[in-house]
């Protein structure tokens, strides 16, 4: 085979070609949508039984047909649902004139074929429409990942802190090494009090392990009751739909909030997918989440995303899994919590739709560490994509619950963080840790930055903890007489909730006024334009306020942080120059006054001396004047050009703007053009100089070309320049004569 051409190989190594992208094989179950072995949706009702389910009689029922069949439809609307055309069904999904209760009642009575079949026909905006209506919650939520690979107790408490503080609701948590789960629970709890108050915590580990860390009051919340769509992949673990529906209950009647996870292509990853569609399976798996009881599913890929996102319409398909689980009337934490790519642009795709529409919780497990750091596995958003997001629920004026945290707050949140886990550890004589550790965990971006931790001394700490019998009340008592009452208050709060309950409804969260909004307390009102959820003034504000936006007063303090006032003297009126070898450097009005400093970083100052220099070099003289009355670069060369003795002029705008001109060219043409600003260096500006000079003696030089360069800069400079232009316009004076400058140094 003969070698691709350069253009090719240059596609070749684009970082989406990391990605795996399969054939569709429907025997292996790599198909998103509507397998030839999927089942017609149908539905028999004998004597208020259940005697045929999705074509498959009952004397043919699997687990799962049986345990949905008894516990899993509302058989009272089950003929009317059933009777429904799919097309006519899937418009009623997305008009916002039929109201979301109307869509609960009738999906309840729909199999999970007929569901399957309905929401197929959605197309991506139209999934975004109905998920809007449908969720269940009215303000949207994000979840966190808080993990790292050295179970470090200090950096997790530190970590956790700057989730609530981002605005997170949900911290999950997992371990490296599982018998450090106590410590990694006590670590985050602790850190998230202090963060914020009402955030709830998970330790995501084996089950019997997790439930006794909630039931002691470590954690107050678990999702990791895993749902799979065949027989044979709930057999392998050694698992049925009534175990998962006993778990569903233990956690549940100890004031645990819990939600159980599936997924499409977890079936075909682990070979049970029997030859049908993912989504087909993944509403097996949302039926079953509704009959075993659960509040909520985990689903849109989970682990398995970048299964899903391999064949053809996988990505929609994880989207439609969200949209399902809002449809049984249950919380939905929207999966975007695996890297499904390597490509940037796909991540985002992925997750926009979500985003955009919202949801219970946009991510199940926002990597709010960094990617190496993160013991899940790198989520589809990482600590490295926070901003991105911020900037991204700005842009389109969405709430994705996250907001802008400062410098100083985060700095402060962090130090009180490790504080209080220190002060826990040495009263209950768990681990002492040095100051020198303790600040490189405030200070650490992750745990590369910790150096050497002493791992054996968390696993001493976490044996104690599990031996002990420490309780979160033990953690109260710890925390109020260590001086951290607020922390002590906040967890001790968590722990009374346990008791009334009320955040085991539907799609519930804390506000960080321990307020309860759910399916019962916020109710999804949205009824199209002018309804539903949308950001408040204060919300909007929070949003809008991300720490990267600078306004005109802002640009102005930072120049006034350079200016050297004595470094221009004026001597009046600019006067027309007769010498041939004279080339006239004309300054925008706030050059010298306002701005001091150009796009690119370099002094006005040094720029014009390598002007001057460049001119000298070549046997011209330079004059410099100030154009009062324009702020057109153009216009400013042309008439430098007008007052040079050579007929040679050069603008130089406050932000480094320059060009060459001759005063015979129409204003808008030019000789030669230094356009973008922030490339322009120091030898750019000597090389302005140089061929200025040779254009005045009358030479033609080899015109300046833009440097190489794939960088964006226009999305780094164009809202900085907005604000150049304003302050060039302020001191721009309309019929004020050039006047004639002298640059301190320059003869």
């Amino acid at each position: 085979m003969s070698r691709p051409v350069g253009r090719i190989r240059f596609m070749d190594a684009q970082r989406v070609n990391l990605d795996g992208f399969a054939v569709p094989d429907a025997a292996l179950g790599l198909i998103a949508f509507d397998s030839p072995a999927d089942p017609e949706p149908s539905l028999v009702i004998a004597d208020g039984r259940v005697v045929e389910l999705d074509g498959r009689p009952e004397a043919e029922f699997d687990t799962l047909d049986e345990f949905i069949a008894r516990h899993g439809l509302d058989l009272a609307v089950g003929d009317e649902a059933m009777a429904l055309d799919n097309v006519e069904f899937a418009r009623m999904v997305v008009d916002p004139s039929v109201a979301r209760a109307e869509i609960i009642r009738l999906s309840a009575g729909m199999t999970p074929a007929k569901l399957a079949k309905s929401l197929a026909m959605l197309r991506a905006p139209e999934l975004m429409m109905a998920m809007t209506k449908m969720r269940a919650r009215r303000t949207p939520s994000n979840q966190a990942h808080v993990t790292n690979r050295l179970d470090d107790p200090l950096l997790l408490a530190a970590d956790a802190a700057t989730a609530a503080a981002f605005g997170f609701r949900e911290l999950e948590s997992t371990v490296p090494v599982l018998a450090d789960a106590p410590s990694n629970a006590v670590a985050v709890t602790i850190g998230a009090a202090v963060g914020a108050a009402g955030v709830l915590v998970q330790c995501s580990v084996e089950e019997a392990a997790e439930l006794e860390l909630g039931l002691r009051g470590f954690v107050s919340y678990a999702e990791t009751i895993s749902l799979y769509g065949t027989d044979q992949v709930f057999l392998d673990g050694d698992d049925t739909p009534w175990s998962k529906a006993f778990l569903t209950s233990a956690y549940a009647s100890r004031g645990i909030k819990m939600r159980v996870t599936s997924g499409g292509g977890a079936e075909a990853l682990m070979g049970g997918a029997e030859g049908r569609s993912m989504f087909y399976l993944e509403s097996r798996c949302v039926a079953l989440a509704r009959a075993i009881g659960s509040q909520g599913v985990q689903n849109g890929g989970i682990d398995s995303a970048s299964v899903a996102g391999a064949v053809p319409r996988g990505v929609r398909s994880l989207t439609a899994e969200n949209l399902m689980v809002m449809m049984r009337n249950l919380e939905s934490c929207s999966g975007n919590d695996a890297l499904m790519s390597e490509s940037e642009m796909r991540r985002t795709a992925r997750t926009l739709p979500t985003l955009l529409a919202g949801s219970d919780f946009i991510c199940s497990g926002f990597g709010s560490i960094q990617r190496y750091d993160n013991m899940f596995g790198p989520s589809n958003m990482n600590a490295e994509d926070i901003d991105d997001f911020l900037a991204i629920q700005r842009d389109w004026g969405v709430d994705g619950g996250l907001r802008t945290a400062t410098a100083e707050n985060i700095g402060e949140l962090r130090r009180r963080a490790v504080a209080a886990v220190r002060a826990v550890y040495s009263w209950f004589g768990l681990a002492e840790f040095t100051d020198e550790h303790a600040e490189r965990a405030i200070d650490a971006a992750g745990s590369k930055d910790l150096g050497d931790t002493d791992t054996m001394a968390v696993l001493n700490a976490a044996r104690t903890i599990r031996d002990s019998g420490m309780t979160g009340i033990d953690i109260v008592t710890a925390l109020y007489e260590s001086g951290f009452q607020t922390e002590a208050e906040r967890v001790l709060d968590m722990l009374k909730a346990r008791v009334d309950g009320d955040h085991l409804h539907t799609a519930a969260i804390f506000d960080e006024q321990m307020n309860v909004l759910s399916l019962v307390t916020d109710p999804n009102d949205y009824r199209g334009p002018g309804t539903g959820y949308d950001l408040s003034g204060e919300r909007a504000v929070e949003i809008d306020a991300i720490r990267q936006q600078r306004s005109v007063a802002d640009l102005l303090d930072a120049q006034a942080g350079a200016a050297d006032s004595d470094a221009f003297t004026s001597s009046g009126t600019a006067a027309a120059g007769q010498d041939p070898r004279e080339v006239v450097i004309g300054l925008s009005p706030a050059a010298g006054r306002a701005i001091w400093t150009t796009l690119s970083g370099l002094p006005l100052t040094v720029a014009l001396q390598e002007i001057l220099a460049g001119l000298e070099e070549e046997g011209c003289l330079g004059r410099v004047v100030r154009i009062n009355d324009t702020i057109d670069v153009g216009r400013i060369g042309l008439i430098a050009a007008r007052l040079s003795g050579s007929g040679i002029g050069i603008g130089l705008q406050g932000k480094g703007t320059a060009l060459i001109h001759r005063r015979d060219l129409p204003p808008l043409a030019n000789l030669e053009l230094y356009s973008v600003a922030p490339n322009i260096t120091r030898e750019l500006y000597r090389l302005l100089g140089i061929n200025a000079a040779r254009h005045a003696l009358g030479a033609t030089p080899d015109p300046a070309r833009n440097p190489y360069s794939d960088e964006a800069i226009e999305a780094r400079y164009h809202t900085k320049v907005v604000s150049f232009v304003a302050i060039e316009r302020r001191c721009e004076q309309p019929g004020r004569a050039p006047e004639q400058l002298e640059l301190r140094g320059v003869s």
